[in-house]
Parts: C-alpha cells; structure tokens; sequence
C-alpha cells in the first residue's frame, strides 16, 4: 500500500460480531472447569486482552498462583473450543459490517483486522461475514505480546497494510481498546455493543451504535482532522 493510503482497522469481538453472551458463556463454563467463579467484574476486564493475561488475572484474583504454560494453554484450548460451538450454532454478525467493509474499499481504504482472539476464531468470523476478500491484512492474539490497551495489535496491523499509524481509523467496542488507538497515534471510533456503554467509549473520536449509521466519509473526515 502506498504510504498515503487511509486504513481502517477493525477489533472482532463486540465489533464485527457480537459475541458478549458466546464469551461470557465459555469462560463462565472454563472457570467453573477449574473451581472459580466469573463475576462480573471479571468478564468486563477480559475484553480485548490475551488468553494468558485473562487466565493470570483470573488465577491471581483467587488467590492462586500464576498457572503453568499448560494449564493456560489446556484452560484457553476448552475455552476457544466452547466459544467456536456456540459461534457455529448460531452466529451474532453485526448488522451492516459486509456493506461498510465494501464501501470503505471502494473508497480506497485499507481494511484489517486487529484482534486478541485465536486464529481460528478470525478465521471463523471473516468466513461467516463473506469478507474474506475484503480483508488485506490482519492480526491475532498469538502474534502478540501484549494485549489492549498496549497498542501493539493495531502498530502490527498498520505495519502490514504498510500504512502509518496517523493514517489509520480504527473501529472499537471496548475502552481498553479506544486506549490502545490513542496510545498507537490512531484516530478512533468506538461501536456500543452488548454491555458496554457510551461513557465507556467516550474518549473515542467518534462514537456510534450501530454499523448501518457509518459511511466512508465518516472515517475519511477523521483522519483528515488528526
């Protein structure tokens, strides 16, 4: 891509599809697994993280001492395992994604995806979506050190795109996440899905609920006031 070329660069989960209720649901079932119990408290600060840092956190917050390589990888397999099941059963895309994704294209926007999910879990997602050819460039949790709010994620995938961090917009649910674009030197707009809420997402650039309300122009309009 040359350099000039504007990005978007979209989080998956509570963004591109609306997986609140499948996450909660396999992480509710993997602590119980392993004799914890998933408070509230505990989901909400899991969104946009890694795997491993999810399971330390959850670990720590018993008590307990931080887990072995295993028993992470053992607790994340069962977790990501349950979660593809219930995505599979029944798939919560968000309304308007294919169309926007296909405008911002026919702009000349870059488009990649960005998230701290498994591979696999992409890989699902882009297929269901019908997006596969719409995507040049993306980047998973396994290819990270540090999870959001760091914003290493969104820095790999402007890498990719071969697009300068000033020239991105980069499209968010979670706080955690809008910090990471404002820590990586990229313009933001934060989508209010299931249980998050519009104060949570204040500090984005632009804040939206729902994708059918976002045009090409919008993101465009951004980058050209960063």
């Amino acid at each position: 891509m040359a350099e000039s070329t504007p990005a978007a660069i979209f989080d998956l989960d509570g963004t591109l599809i609306d997986t609140y209720d499948a996450h909660h649901a396999a992480w509710r079932t993997a602590c119980a697994a392993n004799g914890i119990e998933l408070t509230p408290a505990m989901f909400a600060w899991s969104f946009g993280r890694t795997n491993p840092a999810i399971i330390r956190r959850f670990w720590a917050d018993e008590g307990r001492a931080e887990p072995d390589d295993g028993t992470m990888e053992r607790v994340a397999e069962a977790k990501e395992t349950d979660f593809r099941t219930e995505l599979d059963r029944s798939f919560p895309a968000m309304p308007g994604v294919p169309e926007l994704i296909a405008g911002l294209r026919e702009r000349g926007v870059a488009v990649a995806i960005g998230t701290s999910a498994p591979r696999e879990n992409l890989e699902l997602a882009v297929d269901r979506l019908g997006i596969a050819d719409l995507i040049d460039a993306s980047v998973c949790g396994g290819e990270v050190t540090l999870g959001k709010p760091d914003p290493e994620v969104f820095l790999l995938a402007a890498k990719r795109l071969g697009v300068p961090p000033d020239r991105c917009v980069v499209v968010e649910d979670a706080g955690a996440g809008i910090d990471a674009a404002q820590a990586g030197g990229m313009s933001s707009i934060g989508i209010v899905s299931t249980g998050r809420t519009d104060a949570e997402l204040a500090h984005a650039d632009l804040v939206v609920d729902r994708f059918d309300v976002l045009r090409p122009a919008d993101f465009l309009r951004l980058l050209d006031g960063h």
